[in-house]
């Protein structure tokens, strides 16, 4: 199974409970944005839905608009109307909810900007591309009442609660460590030169809040990842997959202390962010210190605790208790040794249906009942971004959450946020 992709496998029928759509029976309508490699994966969940129709498309690029189209065709669905803007989207009333599948650096301002319109949303992660933006998506939802879900769809999957719950029952005593593993292998992207804009892109709507940069291939599709401007690197990638799994089952929130080395390590191409970096958190609970890992590698791997897939890739997390020892792989399965024989203990595999759990708590309009509402997503992803500052500014971070401020450095606190490309500008007061 695709980590990304995973079968729905324990999906209960949604609660027939009166909503602010009416009967459960009424129909959900959808509008999808940012209609790239993982808005394929987006349509594919909504088109399995029960009452829920797909009702707008939205993407600068024509070519991603007409593939979509195509998409929706073949499984014999009514043809949404297409946008390239997502403002003039946003003032379809009849639109219900939207799914954002864009780049990293869009992903706030658009949540924000949905939430004023008084639209539910399902965000890809990170939720957001910075500090400043996890705060203020939050402070969107909250204000305008919003169900809003991060796409962290493991924590949909059956097997990850239920290694979530023995954890906190005690199956392996007092869990003091946690250890994140994002060991993908990534090729170089090598390096392209200034070219002109392709024909059917609206190279502005793309670039959005960030600085407008000369177009290149590289700075567009898929890897505009690895650009400051527009992502996170694979921390921000599939790091945050992981990340999120190992805050969960630590039971934190904030760090106290993040520190981060690395580098961009084999290639000579255009990657702006480390392909291979070393993470190292801490926490405190109830007086406890509590430790968690997180390791990117780009290139050849070895495995651990059984986490590899077909092409060598590791990824998942370890957790580390007085009583034993458990592993979660990415795909959405867990294993657990005991004792000093490491004796096999509970394991489990299942999946779980995120896109479900989202329209439920739609119809419900509770947004407690979300596997990862947009504040679990956006601590989450605070986690990114304290490691990325620390990498970049090359020291420890001691992070305060009562301030939401790195103490004593003001260069750390600097790129707590950016300047913003006017009228693309994520509000101080939402």
């Amino acid at each position: 199974m695709d980590r990304r992709n995973f079968l729905i496998s324990s999906a209960a029928a949604l609660s027939a409970r009166t909503s602010v759509f009416g009967a459960a029976s009424d129909t959900v309508r959808v509008a999808v944005v940012g209609i790239g490699g993982r808005a394929r994966d987006h349509i594919a969940e909504l088109i399995r839905q029960p009452n829920v129709e797909i009702v707008a498309l939205c993407d600068p690029d024509d070519s991603h608009l007409d593939k979509g189209q195509k998409q929706i065709a073949a499984a014999d669905q009514k043809a949404p109307k297409n946008y390239r803007d997502v403002r003039k989207l946003l003032e379809d009333k009849s639109i219900d909810a939207i799914t954002i599948a864009s780049p990293n650096h869009w992903h706030t301002l658009m949540t924000v900007w949905a939430c004023q319109a008084g639209k539910d949303v399902y965000v890809e992660k990170p939720c957001s591309h910075d500090m400043f933006e996890a705060a203020q998506i939050v402070a969107a939802a909250r204000k305008y009442n919003r169900i809003v879900q991060q796409g962290s769809q493991i924590r949909s999957s059956v097997a990850v609660q239920e290694a979530m719950q023995k954890m906190n029952d005690g199956l392996i005593g007092d869990v003091y460590l946690a250890r994140g593993l994002c060991f993908k292998w990534r090729d170089t992207i090598g390096r392209t030169a200034v070219s002109p804009v392709p024909e059917g892109v609206d190279y502005d709507l793309w670039t959005g809040p960030a600085p407008k940069r000369e177009f290149t291939r590289n700075r567009f599709h898929y890897n505009w990842h690895y650009f400051w401007d527009t992502g996170n690197g694979d921390l921000g990638n599939q790091g945050i997959h992981e990340l999120d799994i190992a805050r969960w089952g630590l039971g934190v929130r904030y760090p106290v202390k993040v520190s981060a080395v690395g580098g961009h390590f084999m290639f000579d191409d255009d990657q702006e962010t480390p392909n291979t970096l070393n993470c190292a958190y801490e926490f405190e609970v109830n007086g406890k210190r509590r430790m968690m890992e997180f390791e990117v590698r780009h290139w050849m791997t070895n495995s651990e605790a059984g986490i590899e897939d077909r092409q060598h890739n590791g990824i998942g997390n370890l957790f580390y208790g007085s009583k034993g020892y458990l592993a979660v792989d990415s795909y959405v399965s867990y294993k657990s040794w005991l004792g000093r024989e490491q004796a096999p203990g509970p394991a489990r595999r299942e999946g779980g249906d995120h896109f479900a759990n989202w329209f439920e708590a739609i119809r419900t309009r509770k947004r407690e009942t979300l596997h990862c509402e947009v504040e679990e997503g956006a601590i989450s992803t605070t986690l990114v971004h304290l490691a990325n500052i620390s990498y970049l500014v090359g020291r420890t971070l001691h992070f305060d959450a009562a301030t939401y401020s790195v103490t004593g450095d003001p260069e750390a606190n600097r790129l707590f946020t950016r300047d913003y490309r006017k009228p693309f500008v994520v509000p101080e007061k939402v």
